[in-house]
């Protein structure tokens, strides 16, 4: 993990989900996955958009600040279908399913309106690559 990941999910857990630096104010979740390759437990600090009225769903954007190859994040999510969210103080398991089509042009394009630098990302990936959007949703508990 980069020292920059660590600083920001010690800070996430310090301050039960909130984050400073270009993050001030932004939702963020750390999403817990494991590697499919190493098998090793992974995580990642992440701004979400969050489902406009049900709290169990979430949306992440592998983005990778606009880099022109999806994020191996996004690899371990898809390949794995199921990760665990830190959300504020609270750990839970969730269920991955990529969008497509009109339902990721919808939610991406939402997050860019919020969020203007995932439309630079955007911008940079044009012609490359498309950003996929992850819906994450809270498995029930037993």
């Amino acid at each position: 993990m980069s020292d920059w990941n660590a600083k920001v999910i010690d800070e996430f857990r310090a301050n039960e989900g909130r984050v400073g630096g270009p993050f001030t104010g932004a939702p963020m979740v750390l999403v817990h996955h494991r590697g499919r390759k190493s098998g090793r437990e992974l995580v990642n600090p992440m701004m979400y958009l969050p489902h406009e009225n049900d709290d169990d769903v979430i949306y992440v954007f592998a983005s990778k600040a606009g880099a022109p190859q999806h994020p191996d994040w996004y690899y371990n999510l898809t390949s794995g279908g199921h990760a665990a969210v830190e959300r504020g103080a609270e750990t839970y398991p969730v269920s991955v399913r990529e969008l497509t089509g009109d339902e990721r042009d919808r939610r991406y394009d939402e997050q860019a309106r919020r969020y203007p630098g995932f439309a630079e990302y955007a911008e940079k990936t044009k012609g490359i690559r498309t950003i996929p959007v992850l819906e994450l949703t809270r498995i029930a508990s037993a």
